[in-house]
């Protein structure tokens, strides 16, 4: 595959990648370290919690949606990364045996008039489990280098 470029995106286009195995071993590890809720380290607890069960915290979540993206195709594109995320909902508990894979849409594309060498492509990735439900999902605008910059305006 080649590198992706500002240019490469259009407006309504949709890709999947991924496919990300959960563990409840990879859950309470990111627990213990980021996130010490108790629906996040111990199975019995959890099932005392709202969620009903063990599952992954929101911020594992982003993190894991946030590898399948990279390895499917940011590490092989001009990204220069992002100036924040402008929404996320967590929409239903990811748990362990889950099979996550990000579908993401192309929802604009916007050139800065005072940058020349890049371009803001704002998606949304919808974060699916193994039955095809989406169970988050984020917009953000992504910053890519263009292959050829445009005349300054």
């Amino acid at each position: 595959m080649s590198k992706l470029y500002f240019e490469d995106f259009t407006v309504g286009d949709v890709a999947e990648y991924g496919e990300k195995l959960v563990t409840a071993e990879e859950i309470k590890e990111f627990a213990a370290e980021f996130d010490p809720q108790p629906m996040h380290l111990d199975e019995e607890a959890a099932k005392k919690t709202l969620v009903g069960g063990l599952c992954a915290s929101g911020w594992h979540s982003c993190c894991m949606m946030m590898k399948i993206v990279a390895d499917g195709y940011l590490l092989n594109s001009s990204s220069m990364g992002a100036p924040g995320v402008e929404e996320i909902r967590w929409l239903a508990p990811i748990r362990p045996g889950d099979r996550l894979r990000v579908r993401t849409t192309i929802l604009e594309k916007r050139e800065p008039n005072s940058r020349p060498d890049f371009g803001f492509v704002r998606t949304r990735f919808e974060v699916l489990n193994t039955t095809g439900a989406c169970v988050m999902f984020s917009i953000t605008s992504l910053m890519f280098g263009r292959r050829t910059p445009r005349a300054a305006q």
